[in-house]
């Protein structure tokens, strides 16, 4: 039976190396691998972490549960509650459908189904990532933790826009605007969109918004208000074009983003792989990729929007449905009106100048950050040139460190068991006769006091327990743990 000197020992090395360590998990799953211990602007005075991060914390380690709590219960009331129908339908169907066209309007129904999706990809992102992708990390050979995280990461990254650019490319492979740049504008304002055109809009908006969360809950990387800023402009673009009927030109762009979002988690998932050289050239067609997609054919689109527009679109305002519209007439001098095709399905929508250069600077500011990262980009393919291998820019410092984090947690953990080994192999009887020193008047300084001295070094008997290998082996020697040597 150890001592309470002893036990208490034990619990203080606990205690420093959680200390070290903090908010941090043994068994932490990939999707729980969060930011939150980088808030500490959030702590109040007197506490360790504020409410707000508690909350955050609360609902990050409990995604899944959430996720399938509210879908099972929704479709728990809408199969035995039929008089809830009415209401629970518009999280599972789009809304807003025209019988005699067979084509859907838009309105603010829709914001149940968009909720209901963010639900869905929080839940099938972390029950991907802990029982798919990270359980495929190990079976490949990845056994580091942080690389399997970063593994899992870019696999969900690599499967949604696999999927997301498929269904894009083929809606605007069987539209009337194929390869066709004027006919983006053409009998503005289309009011109403077939049924996949709706849900494939509806479900990458409800994407980036939940990506918004994910960027702010993943461990930060470099680049993290580009990417934030990214996500909020693609948000407002979206929801803007959508509102404005402008799904056209939204599902270009949107195939155009999504191309390059395959490739690059591609060429991550080999590096992590150890592909090195299938990597680096998976890296050269991300690069020429980009540079295509997003800053030859995207600005083409944008001067689009400049030099077609004001030929295609006959501007003033119009009201009504497809098989009544009105107008145009002339646009009120009031912002309310900017409004009006938010909250009615065949309210007033308008269309000027202002309205287009709206459009165009949050393209144009979107085209910014793109800049900002192709830099990053050229200076990965340096290092491809020049014989360093492709590499993630945005993470190169993060990656390191969180390598130098995972020796000094083993380091630490290897310290801790050291102690518990100590301790359980320590006989019963102390060293020293306590009764007798006090007796005597003189001190006794048990072993873990004196371990913990300033300069770092034990001194009790001459041995450091946290020492060297040679010291670590005298002092097991001393207790009866390892025979001595001669």
């Amino acid at each position: 039976m150890a001592t309470h000197s002893e036990s208490r020992s034990t619990d203080q090395e606990k205690l420093s190396v959680a200390q070290v360590i903090p908010h941090r998990q043994q068994n932490e799953s990939p999707s729980q691998k969060t930011a939150m211990p980088r808030w500490p602007r959030w702590r109040p005075k007197g506490s360790e972490t504020s409410s707000v991060a508690r909350a955050c914390r609360w609902v990050v380690d409990r995604q899944i549960s959430i996720s399938l709590n509210f879908v099972g219960l929704l479709c728990f009331a809408h199969m035995f509650f039929p008089q809830t129908q009415h209401h629970t339908q518009k999280f599972f169907r789009i809304s807003y459908l025209n019988e005699s066209t067979g084509k859907y309007a838009l309105g603010w129904d829709d914001i149940f189904f968009v909720f209901y999706w963010i639900i869905v990809f929080t839940g099938l992102r972390c029950i991907s990532m802990d029982y798919i992708l990270s359980p495929l990390a190990e079976a490949c050979g990845i056994r580091k933790k942080k690389a399997k995280v970063r593994f899992a990461e870019q696999a969900w990254i690599l499967i949604y826009p696999a999927f997301t650019w498929t269904t894009g490319m083929y809606i605007y492979y069987h539209s009337d605007y194929w390869l066709n740049l004027r006919a983006l504008w053409r009998d503005w304002p289309v009011r109403e969109m077939n049924g996949l055109t709706k849900w494939y809009y509806l479900v990458q908006f409800a994407f980036w918004l939940q990506q918004i969360v994910v960027v702010n809950i993943e461990e930060r990387r470099k680049d993290h208000w580009q990417m934030f800023s990214h996500h909020v402009v693609t948000c407002a673009l979206i929801f803007c074009s959508y509102g404005y009927h402008q799904s056209k030109v939204g599902n270009l762009i949107l195939c155009l983003m999504d191309l390059v979002d395959i490739i690059l988690p591609a060429a991550k998932l080999l590096k992590y792989l150890r592909f090195q050289t299938t990597c680096d050239i998976m890296f050269g067609i991300f690069m020429v990729s980009w540079f295509i997609t997003r800053h030859i054919l995207y600005m083409w689109v944008c001067w689009s929007i400049y030099a077609h527009i004001p030929e295609e679109i006959q501007y003033g305002c119009y009201k009504g449905s497809t098989q009544d519209l009105q107008g145009p007439f002339p646009t009120p001098n009031d912002w309310v009106h900017l409004t009006w095709p938010f909250r009615d399905p065949v309210g007033l929508v308008c269309w000027n100048n202002n309205i287009k250069w709206g459009f165009l600077g949050m393209l144009l500011a979107l085209q910014v950050i793109l800049c900002m990262w192709f830099i990053m980009i050229v200076r990965v393919a340096y290092k491809v040139v020049t014989g360093q291998g492709a590499d993630d820019s945005r993470s190169d410092v993060e990656d390191e460190d969180d390598e130098e984090e995972e020796e000094e947690e083993e380091g630490l953990v290897s310290k801790r068991n050291l102690m518990d080994k100590v301790n359980t192999c320590i006989d019963p009887k102390p060293f020293v006769d306590t009764a007798a020193l006090q007796r005597s008047g003189r001190p006794h300084t048990p072993l873990h006091k004196s371990s913990r001295r300033k300069d770092g070094s034990g001194h009790s008997s001459g041995i450091n327990v946290l020492g060297s290998s040679s010291d670590r082996k005298e002092l097991l020697g001393r207790i009866g743990c390892e025979k001595p040597t001669n």
